[in-house]
């Protein structure tokens, strides 16, 4: 599946090149039973892993049953992963099916496995190389197919060494391992993620969309989300529902974003701007661009042969690499062939739907319209 199409189907959004090996790898190994462990810290969107995997394997007409283990009393633990026969304990009152026997010929999701208790661990793990599990008060060996991804937010290495996780359980799961990014490395994913929530917001409860001033897209880039995307978008929600304006600058934005994790360099936003002025609408659609590998090649054997003339008058752009600094003047390129060819094909792919065009593009369906009268794109 074209990985455009997979986000589609899954509402991802995102170009960060992290954040699509990890899809591809979640599609590459559906076909496989090999166990699989997710990794990333809390917020990032872990669950949407195992949901592709499922969906996209031989196993996707059976259940899939997600499992969050922090949420599981340790008590009970065993008794919902493998369940009980009555009178087992006090207050089995019938025989019950475990999560593990739900689902069997299908995929079961473990998330925050690191929370499991090592009895648990050692059954786990049977369960893993055997497919065999007890429930809780029955001598009586039952068998199940069950593909099992994991998921975690802490360091299993070092729970290992602190005696908290057991490693044969470790290698078992960590057959494919996934991670994905924190939200502060995918910087250029921040606004599109921004905007999708805020379109999605003014859709469902009917109100204009929020728009960002410079000095709050400045903020918004700079912030260090440590929520990750869960964060982004609850502050999204809350700005748009409590705030009267809708346009959001950086002071109002601030007083919905713990202050011990702004940047200092916010104490000034005006002049964060201006020293990081590539983060503007017209940058971010570029870095998206940029971040297509078929484009750069493309643009920078365009710059290579000189196709591009660099008048005085025309318009430019600094792309900027991963840690900050500004490329050579050699690779510097001209932004209006490529914008301009980026929206053609925008348009092309949805010739009736204007708004989905600017979707696609990132940018506002005004911006959209004004860029075709600027480029003189005609129907």
């Amino acid at each position: 599946m074209e990985l455009q199409s997979l986000k589609n189907r899954f509402d991802l959004i995102g170009d960060d090149p992290k954040f699509n090996r990890a899809l591809e790898i979640a599609e590459q190994v559906a076909q496989t039973d090999l166990s699989v462990l997710v990794s990333g810290e809390s917020g990032v969107g872990k669950e949407s892993i195992p949901q592709i995997i499922h969906s996209n394997s031989p196993r996707k007409h059976k259940k899939y049953v997600a499992v969050n283990c922090g949420a599981i009393p340790e008590g009970t633990m065993e008794s919902e992963l493998f369940g009980h026969i009555k009178g087992s304990f006090t207050g089995a009152n019938e025989t019950r099916k475990g999560y593990f026997e739900v689902a069997d010929g299908g995929t079961i999701f473990l998330d925050e496995v690191g929370e499991l208790s090592a009895e648990s661990q050692k059954r786990l793990l049977r369960v893993l190389e055997s497919g065999e599990f007890y429930k809780v008060g029955s001598s009586t060996v039952q068998k199940t197919d069950v593909r099992v991804i994991a998921a975690t937010n802490v360091n299993l290495m070092q729970a290992i060494s602190q005696k908290k996780f057991r490693e044969d359980l470790f290698y078992r799961l960590n057959q494919i391992p996934i991670e994905l990014p924190p939200l502060r490395e995918r910087k250029g994913d921040i606004p599109m993620l921004f905007r999708k929530f805020a379109l999605d917001c003014a859709d469902r409860y009917n109100m204009p969309c929020i728009e960002l001033t410079r000095d709050a897209q400045v903020l918004l880039m700079t912030y260090r989300w440590p929520g990750n995307i869960r964060q982004l978008k609850n502050v999204v929600e809350q700005i748009a529902v409590l705030e009267s304006s809708r346009q959001i600058d950086a002071e109002t934005m601030s007083r919905y974003l713990p202050k011990d994790d702004i940047h200092p360099v916010l104490a000034n936003p005006q002049s964060a701007y201006q020293e990081n002025s590539f983060i503007n609408d017209k940058e971010v659609i570029y870095k998206m661009i940029y971040a297509l590998k078929q484009d750069v090649d493309s643009l920078k054997q365009t710059v290579a042969s000189g196709a591009f003339s660099q008048g005085d008058d025309e318009e430019k752009v600094i792309v900027v690499s991963p840690e900050g600094e500004p490329k050579s003047e050699a690779e510097d390129l001209s932004i209006n062939g490529a914008y301009k060819q980026k929206i053609l094909s925008a348009l092309k792919k949805y010739p009736r739907n204007r708004k989905a065009a600017a979707d696609e593009l990132g940018i506002s369906e005004r911006t959209l319209y004004r860029k075709i009268k600027e480029f003189d794109i005609k129907k």
